[in-house]
């Protein structure tokens, strides 16, 4: 048999661009499964909803909120991690049926499931929902008690619980706003007639168009990294690599400049200043970062300093600082166009986790 060896780097980038392609799924959600099923108790068809479990503290609410002593309310479950873009686009509609519908029965419950070590800091949890301003309550799920006994995979993902304790809807992603809020009218009107669907306190609320992101969540840890770094050099677990970068770069793919530490979660920068350099086919571009020393971001978009019309919710005097571990939108552009990011990064200790699009 002969094997034949591309030596066409156009065509070994359109290889890697398929496969990456072909792993990306569901842009509205994030994916994590841990290996364990939970039977869930049936009655009539109907699914009972398993007990809020292994909760390591609560917000907004007393600690012993339970499931069960909310017979007669209609309660929404919504499985959330505060550094997910896909989970923060949901909140404001979350917020409006709280406001809107918390008076006629409706309880929502935050079950808030970390995705990274950081997220399950409460003080760190505390912060978004304050920064997020959510009302209802929100209990850390730090072990993932209460994902399991839901036998949940995704980020956000959100439950319907009717007056008598059965799932009657669940919503997996971004998207279906009036769909679930029919859910959840047609669950109070079933213990309560009078009641009816008020007007939204949202205003417009911009949602990206999936179909044209071209590029998938990008992360930089080795326990979630779906794709390898462009760099030639490639990453070692636990060990420190010094990267350069390339000429050209291959879409979707991320490379680094300096001296990086790859860990579970996320690299970190080694070296005193390094670089972090992407193209990718979007409108908006955020990283997950933290940076326990503090460290400035300052961002070029196609070889260009960021201007008003690009600059992203996070950019102060054309540079990003960072410091608490948390989302930051770099980029916000008018377009779904292919662009690329080169951000360079001044302070060691900078702590990147994931690129997130919109």
């Amino acid at each position: 048999m002969k094997i034949l060896k591309p030596n066409n780097p156009f065509l070994v980038g359109g290889i890697l661009l398929i496969i990456i392609l072909a792993i990306f799924a569901l842009q509205s959600t994030k994916n994590f499964n841990i290996n364990e099923i939970t039977p869930i108790e049936t009655k009539n068809g109907l699914q009972k909803a398993p007990e809020l479990q292994k909760i390591h503290n609560y917000i907004n609410t007393e600690p012993d909120i339970k499931i069960a002593d909310l017979k007669g309310k209609v309660v929404l479950v919504d499985f959330w991690t505060y550094s997910c873009i896909n989970c923060i686009r949901t909140l404001p509609y979350l917020k409006d049926w709280h406001e809107k519908y918390s008076d006629n029965g409706l309880v929502i419950i935050g079950v808030h499931s970390p995705e990274f070590e950081f997220e399950k800091n409460f003080d760190n949890v505390k912060q978004a929902v304050e920064k997020h301003q959510l009302k209802y309550p929100v209990v850390l799920d730090n072990d993932f008690g209460t994902w399991r006994a839901y036998n949940n995979r995704w980020w956000p993902h959100k439950f319907l619980i009717d007056s008598q304790g059965f799932i009657r809807y669940d919503h997996i992603g971004e998207g279906g706003y009036e769909e679930t809020e029919k859910q959840i009218l047609k669950l109070l009107s079933e213990k309560d007639e009078t009641v009816k669907e008020e007007e939204s306190n949202l205003g417009s609320t911009e949602n990206p168009d999936f179909s044209q992101i071209g590029t998938p969540e990008i992360y930089f840890g080795y326990k979630f990294i779906r794709a390898p770094f462009g760099n030639k050099e490639g990453f070692k677990k636990d060990a420190v690599t010094e990267y350069s970068l390339p000429d050209t770069f291959i879409p979707n793919l991320a490379y680094l400049d300096g001296e990086w530490e790859t860990k579970a979660d996320f690299s970190k920068l080694v070296s005193d200043k390094g670089k972090v350099a992407l193209t990718f086919k979007a409108k908006n571009v955020n990283i997950v970062a933290g940076s326990p020393d503090k460290s400035n971001l300052t961002i070029e978009l196609n070889q260009n300093p960021l201007t008003e019309e690009n600059t992203g919710t996070d950019v102060q005097n054309l540079a990003v600082p960072v410091e608490e571990q948390k989302l930051y939108n770099l980029v916000s552009s008018q377009d779904y166009s292919q662009k690329t990011i080169v951000f360079e990064v001044t302070g060691k200790g900078f702590e990147l986790y994931t690129f997130t699009f919109g």
